[in-house]
Formats: C-alpha cells, sequence, structure tokens
C-alpha cells in the first residue's frame, strides 16, 4: 500500500479508557463539556481580537492563531477520543489512524514555532521598543505565521513518508485514545531505528531550537524589566508577557513529560493521564490565562459585553 512494502494492517482498535460504563459515561460527559468550553473559549479570543481595534497588534495576532491551532488540536483529538470512550474502544482505518498522527504533529509543530515567534515579539517589544513597529509589521507577522504552518507541515510529511514505508504487521491494538508516536511504532514488524533518528533529528528544528530560541528571549526579558528603575514600570513590562510564558512553561512542560524524559516504567494510566492533560486539557487552559491576566483582553470583552447589552435593549 505504500511504497513498496505491503501493509498488513487495514484497522487499528483503540481501547481508550478501559474503565467500568459507568465510570466512562462520566468521563465523557466532562471531557465533553471541556471539549465545548475549549472551543468557545478559543473562538472568543479570535473574535475579540477580531472585533476590537485595542488588540489589532502583532501579539494579538499571533495570540488569535494559537487560538485556531488550540481549537485544531483538540477537534483531532476530542470527537473521536469520546466516540472510543463512550463505546469502550473502536476501530479506525490505518490510513484515519496516520491522517489523525499527522495533523495531530503538524499542529504540534506549528504551535511550537507560533510560541516561539510570540517571544521573540515580545523580546523585540521590551528589548528593542524604538525598532518594534518596523520590525513587527503586518505583513511580516502573516508571513512568519505562513511560514510557520509550511514548514509544520513540510518537516512532518517527511516523517510520515518514512512511517508509512515500514511493515505493520500488529497487533493491530493501540491502548490509547489517539494515533501517537510510540503506540503506531509498536505496530511495526521491522526494524524502527531509522524512524526513531529520523524523528529525533527532525525534533532539532522543530522543538529544540525553538525550545532555546525561547529561553534566550525570555533571560534577555528578565534582563531588560530588571534595569527599569521603578517598579510600576517592572510591573507593566512584566505584564505583557506573564500570560504568554505561563502558556509556553505549560506547552512545553507537557511535551517534555511525553517525549523527552524516559518513558521506562511510567504506567499506561498515567501516560495516557498526560497525553489527556496535552491534548485536551492545555487548550483549555490558554484562553483562560490571557483573559485572566491580560487587561486588554478584559477590556475588550467588557466593551463586547456591553453592546450586547445596549443591543438587546
Amino acid at each position: 500500500m505504500y511504497g513498496s512494502n505491503i501493509t498488513m494492517i487495514t484497522q487499528i482498535l483503540l481501547l481508550g479508557f478501559q474503565n467500568q460504563h459507568s465510570v466512562n459515561v462520566l468521563i465523557f460527559f466532562i471531557l465533553l463539556a471541556v471539549y465545548c468550553l475549549t472551543v468557545c473559549g478559543n473562538f472568543l479570543i479570535i473574535t475579540l481580537v477580531s472585533l476590537s481595534k485595542n488588540l489589532h497588534s502583532p501579539m494579538y495576532l499571533f495570540l488569535s492563531q494559537l487560538s485556531v491551532t488550540d481549537i485544531m488540536l483538540t477537534t483531532n483529538i476530542s470527537p473521536n477520543m469520546l466516540y472510543i470512550i463512550i463505546n469502550g474502544g473502536a476501530a479506525m482505518s490505518f490510513e484515519g489512524c496516520i491522517t489523525q498522527f499527522y495533523f495531530f504533529s503538524v499542529i504540534d509543530c506549528s504551535e511550537c514555532l507560533l510560541l516561539t515567534i510570540m517571544s521573540y515579539d515580545r523580546y523585540l517589544a521590551i528589548c528593542s521598543p524604538l525598532k518594534y513597529s518596523s520590525i513587527m509589521n503586518y505583513m511580516r507577522c502573516l508571513k512568519l505565521i505562513v511560514m510557520s504552518w509550511l514548514a509544520s507541515f513540510s518537516v512532518i510529511l517527511i516523517h510520515i513518508i518514512t512511517i508509512c514505508k515500514m511493515e505493520f504487521c500488529g497487533p493491530n491494538v493501540i491502548d490509547h485514545f489517539f494515533c501517537d508516536f510510540t503506540p503506531l511504532l509498536d505496530l511495526i514488524c521491522s526494524d524502527t531505528s531509522l524512524v526513531r533518528t529520523e524523528g529525533t533529528l527532525l525534533g532539532i528544528p522543530i522543538l529544540i531550537i525553538p525550545f532555546i530560541i525561547v529561553i534566550v528571549s525570555y533571560v534577555c526579558i528578565v534582563h531588560a524589566i530588571l534595569k527599569i528603575q521603578s517598579n510600576t514600570g517592572r510591573q507593566k513590562a512584566f505584564s505583557t508577557c506573564s500570560s504568554h510564558l505561563c502558556v509556553v512553561s505549560i506547552f512545553y512542560g507537557t511535551l517534555f513529560c511525553m517525549y523527552v524524559l524516559p518513558n521506562e516504567g511510567q504506567s499506561l494510566t498515567a501516560s495516557k493521564i498526560l497525553s489527556l492533560l496535552y491534548t485536551v486539557v492545555t487548550p483549555l487552559l490558554n484562553p483562560i490565562i490571557y483573559s485572566l491576566r491580560n487587561n486588554d483582553i478584559k477590556k475588550a470583552m467588557g466593551k463586547l459585553l456591553d453592546i450586547r447589552k445596549v443591543t438587546y435593549k
């Protein structure tokens, strides 16, 4: 089916959470509520940035794009996950599983690059405020966003092509709620060293280098903030990047726990919980963090609510 090798697996059984039906029903409704809140919260951010003139700046353009990636990530995982949970497991075609993993990886990479761009944006705003408007103009921001998506689609496509050339001969059961990298490798009956090595090498430009850029940017930001004489000035400068710093910490914290730290001895339950935090909970937290810690978002939300009140009157 793919390349010269024969793919023996045509369907993959995803087990999800193997609990009693009553527990699964409870989990289903909780995760359904989380999914709805995630979509609504991120859509609210996109709407506020689009409608409020005060939010027409590079930082909020990137924030609205982050909300787009969060909606895409949770929509790629949650609907099928909910179906798996309520049915106690479900079958997915091999092509569907590969497609889900592809888009999951692309969205992940895009969010990683986007958070890096946002950290660079905060670095310019705080460390080089006089050059900021000329460097981070609207067209350059759009180019950076498009480049992050193109890079993500291209890099992951290389990896997917290599994976599809492997021989998948089973067993065709994945004890997880979505098609992730490690569970997919467990289905390969040929040597996986090439795929693992390629995954590590591709992780350098899309994970390691962006993470280093984020760290360097915030070291420079902290250094610049400490030079400010007044406490009010320091607080104002830090408030412009505190929300982003929280989001970056959550994103990279869960990412490193899932894919970088050794998972020997880690139970399947712990692995699933980490994956759940990363794919379902984090996209919900991002709009909450920006809504609670960003005064501009609060003001825009207040104006939107006032307009609705006047309209209904």
